[in-house]
């Protein structure tokens, strides 16, 4: 029988001082679970870890693992704790393999020794790469283009062999692309760099950033620019308390893709931006990037009808809302000139 700790089942969220796991850490506490943190703060931020205990730290710590293991009787690991930016992956690839797959085998070791057999993991649609069809199943080929793409797929390819030698489940689940903020502004997006459209045109709207730059506007889509499917934090967290739920009472080990359903321009989303803040965003429209597909949008039937999954604030209105309420009132950093 599963020990409780302040009579909640206890969860390890790795990863849990970032963006997502931030989030996730919240409602977790909200659901009634006991929560503790591991973060080696590389990405994440202290004040993001509210009201749990907070364990400074890296998933490629055998040690720290076993220590941490040792002194909780977790119910389940959610696994927060990867290196996401696609152009470092390509000029840094052995970061990425380092840390999104060798550490993460360090702690499916550390579980296995603990008997913790239940892992929600964070994935993404970077394993499809460039899909042969659109919506984009969780069935269809995956062909990554990138490392961090590689990172994610050999991981799902991990669990699928550890649930079939060890018995070890997992929920993966493949996010499109995350957005927005907590919609009681306690928590928000804030990477260092930020790579990310939306956080991005808000930094343009607030004047900390100079200009956003906008690649291709040729593309074969109604306004000649990129469509992607954007999912709102608070909606991906909910996907994983249904997949955690699901875990506890006995499912199996499953993969789900985690959007809207339905795609949004680039300069959709900047015109989005412009009439929610009603402040002028400057772009700068160049010419395409090189392996950008026209449309990536999920079909997120499985997701429905398995989870009973089915987003609440899905519309690119609010997305865009309560990213421009975190943004007015947690102004980081200073102006730079990225681009999308």
């Amino acid at each position: 029988m599963l020990r409780k700790t302040k009579d909640c089942l206890a969860i390890l969220v790795v990863g849990g001082a970032g963006y997502i796991g931030s989030h996730m850490v919240k409602l977790l506490r909200r659901s009634g679970f006991g929560t503790v943190v591991l973060d080696d703060l590389s990405g994440g931020h202290r004040d993001a870890v509210r009201d749990v205990p907070l364990v400074v730290g890296s998933i490629a710590d055998a040690g720290l693992l076993a220590e941490l293991f040792a002194r909780h009787r977790f119910a389940a690991v959610m696994h927060f704790a990867s290196f996401i930016q696609v152009g470092e992956s390509m000029s840094d690839p052995g970061k990425y393999y380092a840390n999104n797959l060798a550490a993460t085998l360090t702690l499916l070791g550390a579980m296995r020794d603990a008997g913790v057999m239940r892992f929600i993991f964070s994935s993404s649609a970077a394993v499809f790469g460039h899909p042969d069809r659109l919506p984009i199943r969780e069935d269809l080929p995956k062909r990554p283009i990138n490392p961090y793409g590689r990172s994610k797929w050999m991981v799902e390819q991990v669990l699928e062999d550890y649930d079939r030698a060890y018995g070890l489940k997992a929920i993966c689940l493949r996010y499109f692309n995350a957005a927005g903020a907590d919609p009681d502004g306690e928590l928000g997006e804030r990477h260092h760099p930020e790579t990310h459209l939306i956080p991005l045109l808000l930094q343009a709207a607030s004047g900390r950033r100079e200009a956003v730059s906008v690649f291709g506007t040729d593309y074969d889509t109604p306004d000649g620019t990129c469509i992607r499917d954007y999912v709102h934090v608070a909606d991906l967290c909910d996907a994983h308390l249904l997949g955690l739920r699901r875990l506890l009472d006995g499912g199996e080990s499953a993969r789900f893709n985690l959007g809207n359903g339905q795609g949004f321009s680039v300069k959709e989303v900047i015109d989005t931006v412009r009439h929610v803040t009603g402040r002028r965003t400057p772009v700068r429209y160049e010419a395409r990037r090189p392996g950008d597909p026209p449309r990536l949008v999920a079909d997120t039937t499985l997701a429905h009808g398995v989870l009973g999954w089915m987003p609440q604030r899905a519309k690119l209105e609010t997305i865009v809302a309560d990213a421009w309420a975190w943004e007015r009132k947690y102004p980081w950093g200073r102006a730079a000139s990225d681009g999308f």
